[in-house]
């Protein structure tokens, strides 16, 4: 129903929480922390992606500065026993592509470090998201990606690409690209 806000950050001082002033309605949203850490200072536009949850006893606007965030949002409350507090818990403790690593590699070790999960959860999770969750980390598992091919790809998120289009533009640099001139050449590719 509210697929995104662009307002003026009103308030961030009880994180995860945040007020955003869209035309003189505040409107509470939690935020992950790594959406949190990159909000722009109080007082300056900001826009979220947003998604709605309406239950009997309340309803709850959670936002996301990055598309791919949102949608493994929306992948992980799609699993049985996940609500959208656990999924807000686990992309705050790890990020996406972390969160895709640990279920391509299917290290349940990555998740159990993340608050509130446990190991019999963190197992259920990596079985759920087999396939679903880091297929789109290219023809190798996430694993054997270079760091500088992760670095690149969460560079080009962070310029506002969708993480199926730096992917993509990954997949056609140089395999020994730096991730100085990975940025560049990805960026004319992604222009072109």
């Amino acid at each position: 129903m509210i697929g995104r806000l662009t307002g003026v950050l009103a308030d961030k001082s009880a994180p995860p929480q945040l007020l955003v002033d869209v035309a003189g309605v505040g409107y509470e949203v939690d935020v992950p922390m790594s959406s949190f850490f990159n909000l722009p200072a109080t007082g300056e536009r900001v826009t979220l992606l947003t998604h709605f949850v309406v239950r009997e006893d309340a309803q709850l606007l959670f936002g996301f500065l990055t598309t791919s965030e949102r949608e493994t949002f929306r992948q992980l409350i799609r699993i049985s026993g996940v609500g959208p507090r656990m999924a807000l818990s686990l992309l705050s403790g790890l990020s996406v592509a972390d969160l895709a690593q640990a279920v391509t590699a299917q290290d349940a070790s990555r998740l159990v470090k993340v608050p509130g999960i446990g190991k019999k959860t963190a197992e259920r999770l990596l079985l759920e998201l087999k396939g679903k969750l880091g297929a789109d980390l290219g023809p190798a598992d996430a694993g054997t990606a270079s760091d500088a091919q992760a670095d690149i790809v969460q560079a080009l998120v962070a310029l506002g690409y969708s993480d199926r289009e730096a992917q993509a533009a990954v997949k056609r640099l140089p395999v020994d690209a730096g991730v100085s001139d990975g940025i560049k050449l990805a960026l004319k590719s992604l222009s072109s």
